[in-house]
């Protein structure tokens, strides 16, 4: 730990933020309350993100930003208004949209150093990434840097969007500042993922089982205390991808005849981290480790399926679970597949119904959440200035979290960013080498 803190204080950005201020939208929009569905009361949590733009060749870029992005977000409000509205709780304890239409609070800041003085961003880093976010939910924050370049943090409760309705949104707004129709406009309506009266649980959902989180194995300290986590981000390229598909088949599970076929990227990457990261946490043989991943329940539903545009949660979390001493990497990729084929029409509105009758939420005692952010398109933000030179969470949303983030930029490949107490990262790092290198 001493390292990664030592670093982080190496970086004094000297950030010095403005007065912040509410957005509203340009035009008025509908009022009332604004249904939110059970997936969407399901993860509830802040989600940071940052999008780093170079200066811009024929000027403008970072002192104009802020002009330019405020007044667009107004314009932009217009179609998606709830974001301008207030969370509120109904009287049974949900979270629910109060359509204020106050606005979004927004904030300018200046920072005494360059760009290239953040370093490595995809390594999630709070202590230094956390200057560049405005931590009230929903803020928008615009840091001008002295080499004229800008930096984009955003601060989003999970609850309003999953990823693809985040990235919609984004790239939404980047195109009302550079004055084009939206290519792809919001879908509001999120009753169609209403619950069933009476709710109808149909299938187990394990994925809310707590697991007794044992002794050790990265469990809060006797005295309640969590250890501190070392943040790290590894690069795993196509040709070490192909290594970890490789390993998977070949450690005597045959992974490559299960269903037919060798295992996705995901499903590699997701079993080798999972079981990597069990065994580097030093769970006892027989404690069970869990995994917990989003699956996009979009191309799922079918009846009725969502509209275009749906910008809600539509994820669905499945999971797997196994004792520590028989998590082979093969074993682990077996277990990841079998927990997305299980994700169904069927299942999705099960789980659905799941919550409306027992309003539990997924445990993350002795469990790895994976979160892929592989696929969403963050290079697509243009606000004008062209793609992101950089971008990626400011922090983790949670100390169980895995994040995978795509290495477009860099020849290809995936990141996999996670946290962990300093021995058990060092023995994670070690068994990525064994792959990586």
């Amino acid at each position: 730990m001493g390292q990664e803190a030592a670093a982080a204080a190496a970086v004094e950005l000297g950030v010095k933020r403005g007065v912040p201020t509410l957005v509203a939208p340009a035009a008025e929009t509908k009022g009332g309350l604004y249904y939110l569905s059970n997936l969407d009361q399901n993860i509830a949590v802040i989600v940071q993100t940052v999008y780093c733009f170079a200066a811009a060749a024929g000027g403008g870029g970072g002192a104009a930003a802020g002009d330019a992005l405020r007044e667009s977000l107004s314009r932009v409000l217009v179609h998606y208004y709830p974001l301008a509205g207030r969370l509120a709780l109904t009287d049974d304890g949900k979270l629910i949209v109060d359509c204020t239409g106050e606005g979004a609070v927004f904030v300018d800041a200046v920072a005494d150093a360059a760009m290239a003085d953040l370093g490595d961003i995809t390594r999630p880093d709070p202590a230094v990434l956390g200057e560049l976010v405005y931590s009230v939910p929903g803020a928008k924050n615009v840091t001008k840097f002295k080499c004229g370049g800008f930096v984009l943090g955003l601060a989003i409760n999970h609850c309003m969007f999953d990823g693809v309705g985040a990235m919609q949104f984004v790239n939404s707004w980047g195109e009302t500042a550079r004055g084009v129709p939206l290519s792809v406009p919001p879908a509001l309506d999120r009753a169609v993922l209403r619950a069933r009266d009476p709710p109808r649980v149909a299938f187990p959902h394990h994925e809310f089982a707590q697991i007794d989180d044992g002794d050790g194995g990265g469990s809060p300290a006797q005295d309640g205390a969590e250890p501190p986590l070392l943040h790290r981000s590894f690069r795993f390229t196509p040709e070490s991808i192909a290594r970890v598909k490789a390993l998977a088949a070949g450690d005597g599970g045959g992974v490559g005849g299960v269903g037919g076929r060798a295992p996705t990227t995901f499903e590699a990457l997701a079993g080798f981290v999972w079981s990597a990261r069990t065994a580097a946490l030093g769970m006892g043989r027989a404690r069970r480790s869990k995994l917990l991943f989003a699956v996009d329940g979009r191309p799922r539903f079918t009846a009725p399926p969502l509209p275009a545009g749906y910008f809600g949660n539509a994820i669905v979390l499945t999971s797997a679970a196994c004792a520590a001493g028989e998590l082979s990497p093969a074993r682990a990729v077996r277990l990841v597949r079998g927990a997305a084929e299980a994700v169904t029409d069927a299942y999705m509105r099960s789980a659905v119904d799941y919550f409306e009758a027992t309003r539990a939420r997924p445990s993350l005692a002795s469990t790895l959440l994976i979160t892929a952010w592989s696929r969403l398109p963050f290079r697509a933000a243009d606000f004008g200035w062209g793609p992101p030179a950089a971008y990626g969470p400011a922090a983790l949303p949670e100390r169980e979290v895995a994040l995978f983030l795509s290495c477009a930029g860099e020849g290809g490949g995936v990141r996999v960013l996670l946290g962990l107490p300093a021995a058990a990262m060092a023995e994670f790092e070690r068994l990525v080498d064994e792959v990586i290198f």
